[in-house]
């Protein structure tokens, strides 16, 4: 059966003080609320950026998308021709491990790095340019790019086998042709909003600490680009957001004894994917649908105490994107047991893509090893990488939020009570975030 490409090996994880951990890290992301609003109102909480005049770098970025592009449809052509254990086979480890779990972390931490691999913008860019097409006007929102990013979600999490390398190189090959024909046809604009996951990967890249500013390189502390955004920048960012925030916990709780206890199923007679397709679909669809309400509920409830008319679109869409850095931190955290031993296979498919002995690495007799998930000081160095993900996530997203916050009202009473709300819900989001990290699991 082909392995998935999730978290596992918590086994001795739960046998560690766990209460305790939890306990600490919702205790630290509280303290932080706390002293922002203890903050005397002469103090304003910045940001600050270095820039650098670095000159356009389409051309180049143009080319190494081109690259990307050519690496895409060899890892495709392994999809179908390679060895069928997801675990051997190029496709799914640079999928799934490469750019799923390694590239949308180095894209959060570090900035937008996907705009370099990404393999679409260089061969719709020639292939516009050889037949000399004009550019359509931008008439589309967002919605397809939302869209798109979720059928990709319910890929992930739902289906049968998302990680088989022929199931996967078709969906591959299908979805690329699809966003390249209409980017061609239409624009290539229509990659930032009709892409599901360049939409993603861009605002994932705000919470990094390089970026542009004016048109110039700019360094910062992490979410610094967040909190100097323009407003109808946040609006954009704002659903994908709350959408990452979604997806990458539900794909923590659908795994767990508790969910399966709400579908009345055995986690020792578990039926597979295969039997629980359209139970998961619906709980992925319904936990976005209930953690947006949730989101807008507490910011809503916020303008109340505050006493302010800003409607209610107008302030989610400017405190949304201060959930993406929780969104990250449970994204590292999760996928870590599964990366650290994924990894290890990514460099064997690499070094023997056709597994037919060849040796490009020079790895040798090379053996995938998971002995640190059975020592207890390797499991709790894990356990403990994990939790600092998650916290560090939450006390980040309340000092973006209190930033933003101070920037959108005249008063700092009327920005304490406009995020009062919202800081009470990450502090209980990263309880929830905890939880999960230590809870028994499939």
């Amino acid at each position: 059966m082909p392995a998935q490409a999730h978290a596992s090996e918590q086994g001795l994880v739960l046998l560690l003080p766990t209460e305790m951990y939890i306990s600490g890290g919702v205790l630290a992301v509280a303290l932080t609320v706390l002293i922002l609003v203890l903050m005397p109102s002469r103090f304003t909480l910045r940001f600050p950026i270095l820039t650098v005049s670095v000159p356009p770098l389409k051309a180049a970025q143009r080319a190494t998308s081109c690259l990307s592009c050519i690496i895409l449809f060899a890892l495709i052509l392994a999809g179908f021709v390679g060895p069928r254990d997801p675990l051997a086979n190029p496709l799914p480890l640079a999928v799934w491990t490469g750019f799923w779990m390694a590239l949308v972390t180095i894209q959060g931490l570090i900035g937008n790095v996907w705009v370099w691999v990404s393999p679409w913008p260089g061969p719709v860019w020639l292939v516009r340019r050889i037949a000399g097409l004009r550019r359509f006007p931008a008439r589309t929102g967002l919605w397809p790019g939302l869209l798109c990013f979720l059928l990709f979600s319910g890929f992930l999490l739902a289906d049968p086998a998302p990680t088989d390398p022929d199931r996967l190189a078709a969906a591959v090959l299908l979805y690329w042709l699809a966003q390249f024909t209409i980017s061609v046809l239409v624009g290539p604009h229509w990659l930032q909003r009709g892409e599901g996951l360049t939409l993603a990967m861009n605002a994932l890249a705000y919470i990094g600490i390089l970026g542009r500013r004016r048109g110039r390189l700019a360094l910062g502390l992490p979410g610094w680009q967040i909190a100097h955004a323009r407003a109808s920048t946040l609006t954009a960012l704002a659903l994908i957001s709350v959408l990452l925030l979604g997806v990458g916990s539900f794909d923590g709780m659908h795994e767990t004894f508790w969910w399966l206890d709400r579908l009345a199923v055995n986690p020792f007679d578990y039926p597979g994917r295969s039997g629980l397709v359209w139970q998961t679909l619906r709980g992925l669809f319904g936990f976005q649908t209930l953690l947006l309400a949730i989101v807008a509920f507490v910011i809503w409830l916020g303008l109340r105490l505050a006493n302010q008319r800003t409607p209610l679109f107008v302030a989610v869409s400017y405190f949304a994107p201060t959930l993406l850095p929780i969104a990250l931190g449970y994204h590292v955290a999760h996928y870590l047991p599964s990366f650290l031993v994924e990894a290890q296979y990514g460099l064997v498919a690499v070094s023997d893509p056709l597994m037919r002995g060849a040796d490009i690495l020079g790895l040798g007799q090379f053996y995938v090893t998971t002995g640190f998930f059975n020592t207890p000081d390797t499991v709790r160095t894990i356990f403990l990488t994990q939790t600092t993900a998650i916290v560090f996530g939450h006390v980040l997203a309340v000092l973006l939020a209190h930033a933003l916050a101070i920037r959108a009202n005249p008063t700092a009473r009327e920005a304490v009570l406009t995020q009062a709300p919202l800081a009470v819900f990450m502090i209980g989001y990263t309880l929830f975030g905890l939880w999960l990290l230590a809870s028994p699991r499939l």
